[in-house]
């Protein structure tokens, strides 16, 4: 797995240099001058820990959330202030754990946001199917949030008990959703589950539209080695098929692919943290990537607010770009997207995305993993596979290395990659 990832970070990259995150941050952020800015804020707390879901969390208590969001909030205004004036910015998204557990604080944390910056794309926030209800959608519309994304990962009673997951009350959210409207709702699928098929997929999906989704995020299931699920990947072949059985599904119901996972039944509709120039993360884990450095801050939720308390940035690891890394990553995700902009990348970076990668492209149109029309690259129905596998190498060789580290240690000295 890692020779693979090595090969690539070297051919692209054109050195033999690693990945090199160190103990090293900056004490204030230079973000005045970067365009398509979004902001992402991690809440981590839940009622119960999922053993597949690798992300930053704990276990909820009222207490713990209280300090935390003081916290938050003062990292709001502390890096607000780095700069003069407002800063547009696409979009906020709030991820976790479970941000519905402190609906109540909702409109305070983005009230702060407000004080510093203006949003022009809208608020996306996560739910807990459990918290799909009229009284918490009322509160989390009021306070500003314009989409929704559910995490039912399936309606399948036999896939919920593989993931140690609760039923879905499929009446009680499709009422819920009825009676409170957003722009975007989204539903969260898993696929590639042990034993699943296209005929489970589908179903899953279509339940999905049927109940108040106008967009689903289908993402494969990875066997994170530092989660305690014992559920196994699904060979290749099989997850090949699967994907692309309920892609050619979605394309004959004239869905629009906005993503390698998403897809939506109507055109404005749209929902993804993830396909970011730049953006700025607050809270326990939560990263930032500027035009050349990428920074994580600590996955302790104490030594977080410690950082806060004495009025220091929570940084616990940075990345110091060369050129051709920031153009990697920048690609890579970009691509995430399905399309990719020759003329974004040039802008960008003030170089030609051929005379750079010209040779890459050149290939992947050749092994039919892209089309070419009018500057724009667009990922075939193969290369948006290829992508997703691999997506999952890159995962499990540098995210879960990562995050494995992080989630023992509040500040590593470094980590290469």
């Amino acid at each position: 797995m890692s020779i693979i990832t090595d090969l690539t970070r070297m051919w692209l990259t054109r050195s033999a240099r690693a990945f090199t995150f160190t103990s090293d941050y900056d004490k204030v952020l230079e973000y005045k001058d970067d365009d398509n800015l979004g902001l992402y804020i991690h809440i981590p707390f839940c009622r119960k820990l999922c053993n597949f879901c690798p992300y930053c969390k704990t276990v909820y208590s009222a207490e713990a959330a209280q300090k935390y969001i003081d916290a938050l909030i003062r990292e709001i205004h502390m890096v607000g202030n780095m700069i003069e004036g407002k800063k547009t910015v696409t979009s906020l998204y709030f991820g976790g754990g479970t941000p519905a557990l402190i609906a109540d604080r909702l409109s305070e944390i983005i009230e702060a946001v407000n004080e510093h910056y203006v949003i022009t794309e809208g608020i996306g926030l996560e739910l807990h199917p459990d918290n799909v209800r009229p009284d918490i959608l009322k509160k989390i519309r009021d306070a500003g949030v314009t989409k929704i994304s559910i995490g039912i990962q399936s309606f399948g009673e036999k896939y919920q008990e593989i993931l140690g997951r609760g039923a879905v009350d499929r009446e009680a959210l499709k009422s819920a959703l009825s009676e409170v409207s957003f722009e975007t709702v989204s539903m969260d699928l898993i696929f590639a589950l042990p034993g699943q098929t296209f005929e489970d997929l589908k179903e899953d999906s279509d339940t999905a539209f049927e109940t108040g989704a106008n967009h689903v995020a289908i993402y494969p299931f990875i066997d994170f080695t530092f989660t305690s699920s014992k559920v196994t990947a699904m060979p290749k072949k099989m997850k090949k098929d699967l994907l692309d059985r309920i892609t050619d599904y979605f394309d004959e119901k004239g869905y629009r692919r906005d993503s390698i996972w998403t897809f939506s039944n109507s055109e404005g509709a749209k929902y993804s943290s993830m396909t970011r120039e730049n953006f700025l993360g607050f809270g326990c884990s939560a990263t930032t990537l500027l035009k050349d450095s990428f920074k994580i801050n600590t996955f302790s939720t104490e030594e977080y607010i410690k950082r806060i308390d004495g009025g220091v940035i929570p940084t616990s690891l940075t990345i110091r770009f060369t050129p051709r890394q920031r153009m990697v990553y920048w690609l890579f995700w970009t691509m995430y997207s399905t399309r990719l902009d020759s003329r974004a990348f040039e802008k960008f970076f003030g170089v030609p995305l051929k005379k750079m990668y010209g040779m890459e492209f050149a290939l992947a149109k050749f092994l039919g993993f892209v089309e070419q029309k009018d500057g724009i690259y667009s990922l075939t129905t193969k290369g948006a596979f290829y992508y997703h596998y691999y997506e999952n190498y890159y995962t499990l060789a540098y995210i879960d290395k990562m995050w494995g580290i992080m989630r023992k240690e509040a500040f590593p000295e470094s980590i290469r990659l």
